[in-house]
């Protein structure tokens, strides 16, 4: 917090409390909570457990409404006692508490960062670097029960492109649960997708409810880990979590219409997905491609996935027949789906051709695959592209292959303007399955309409 209000970011009051201090890094300590001048809103608590209980009693007699319990040592560890003494402690004054044995939170928009790891650290040859970095402003809300596994997506957020919106780390989630923190993202006007790394629930019913509620709104996107009995057991000693039977799990998610990721590369493609495109309601979908080998990878992915890759109506192949008349298209250019523009398609044939499929009422959406590589493919593809995507509410999933400098380029461009762009077919394709998915729900739930899209 300190480092985002020297930025200009963060506009509340920070006060240091340590008894054996009168100053930290410029700024003034005080020796308790009660000897600060101001009226104190929340704690951060950075202690060994035993004392915690103490200064939230302190905390609670000096009018604090909630804390976060940075400290470890509690139920993950056995001490469940000294955890309920916490609560306990906490409800007299009704005084709400985030943690224990967590990271807190991090507010893109407020500054608002207890995360206590560094922003840079200094290599061995003196070289600073970026280690954990905070990801820009969007509308990714991330609640994670994992500190560490939080802190690592904060990373790969950032070092993709994507922005976030708020940050939650509960991890023994005495107090605040799961299904509280959905219910304020759920009303929250700057969410628009909830991410969610969970090894197990506090109130399971309670969070399946709110969470058929939230996902008519938003979509939420979950890793449940804990699926082995390996994981099972590394869960209760990590944030004291009871995992549970995975087949529960993943029925239960089903029916809120969570959508479950199978590892942590979806978690963030899906995210990406749902976070800048609509969902889709139908099954039929389309590729689009300069190179057929990736097309063919793409088509096979739909389809294990669930979704359609169907021949086009004649509707839209008398139009591609008038282009290639027209000389708007290559003549060797296949008609069929995928649609393969050759190596020789231009930035115009993609805008063209993506146009002509969008606009037709039985294609849901497509995943273009625009490889840099082909001599008439330049950067004004982005551009091309992004112009036409918003006129027809469809989703569009882009993909170039590559981890060289354009490739890179290509892609984070592509995100710029609001198009999910993946380094490989399958995982474009997964993500379009995953707003199939989520329209399906909307679907079945009545709930068309509901999702207020946040463009930030």
């Amino acid at each position: 917090m300190i480092a985002n209000r020297s930025r200009g970011i963060f506009k509340g009051h920070v006060h240091l409390v340590n008894p054996k201090h009168q100053e930290i890094l410029g700024e003034t300590c005080y020796a308790s909570i009660s000897a600060i001048p101001d009226q104190v809103e929340t704690v951060v608590v950075a202690i060994p457990a035993p004392g915690v209980p103490a200064i939230i009693e302190e905390a609670g007699q000096c009018g604090a409404r909630a804390a976060i319990v940075i400290s470890s040592g509690f139920a993950e560890l056995g001490y469940r006692n000294l955890e309920e003494e916490l609560v306990k402690t906490a409800r007299k004054y009704d005084l709400r508490v985030i943690g224990p044995n967590c990271l807190g939170i991090y507010d893109a928009y407020t500054g608002m960062d207890t995360l206590f790891l560094p922003e840079h650290k200094f290599l061995s040859d003196g070289r600073e670097v970026v280690a954990t970095p905070r990801p820009r402003r969007g509308s990714v809300s991330f609640l994670t029960q994992s500190g560490a596994f939080g802190a690592a997506s904060l990373d790969y957020m950032a070092g993709h492109g994507m922005g976030i919106r708020g940050f939650v780390s509960y991890g023994n989630r005495c107090d605040v649960t799961e299904d509280e923190l959905l219910g304020y993202f759920e009303n929250d006007a700057r969410t628009n997708v909830i991410l969610m790394y969970v090894e197990g629930l506090a109130k399971g019913r309670d969070f399946l409810s709110r969470a058929m509620e939230t996902s008519k709104k938003k979509p939420i996107v979950a890793l449940k880990a804990g699926k082995t009995e390996a994981g099972t057991r590394a869960t209760a000693s990590h944030t004291a979590a009871l995992a549970g039977i995975d087949q529960i799990y993943d029925g239960a998610f089903r029916q809120a219409g969570i959508i479950r990721v199978r590892n942590v590369e979806e978690l963030f493609d899906f995210g990406r997905a749902l976070a800048l495109q609509p969902p889709t309601y139908t099954r039929k979908v389309a590729v689009v491609t300069n190179a057929g080998g990736p097309g063919i990878i793409a088509a096979d992915a739909l389809e294990e996935s669930g979704l359609l890759v169907q021949k086009f109506p004649a509707r839209i192949m008398a139009k591609f027949s008038e282009y290639k008349e027209k000389k708007l298209l290559l003549p060797v250019q296949t008609g069929a789906n995928p649609i393969d523009l050759t190596a020789e398609a231009t930035s115009e044939m993609f805008a063209l051709v993506i146009s002509t499929i969008l606009e037709d009422s039985e294609i849901g959406g497509l995943v273009a695959i625009t490889l840099h590589h082909a001599p008439t493919i330049l950067d004004d593809v982005v551009d091309k592209i992004a112009k036409i995507v918003p006129k027809y509410g469809k989703p569009v999933m882009m993909c170039d292959m590559g981890a060289t400098e354009m490739a890179q380029a290509m892609r984070m461009s592509f995100e710029k303007h609001g198009l999910p762009a993946y380094s490989v077919p399958e995982r474009a394709a997964r993500a379009l399955w995953a707003l199939s998915y989520y329209g399906t729900y909307l679907l079945e739930h009545g709930a068309v309409g509901k999702r207020e899209e946040i463009k930030v």
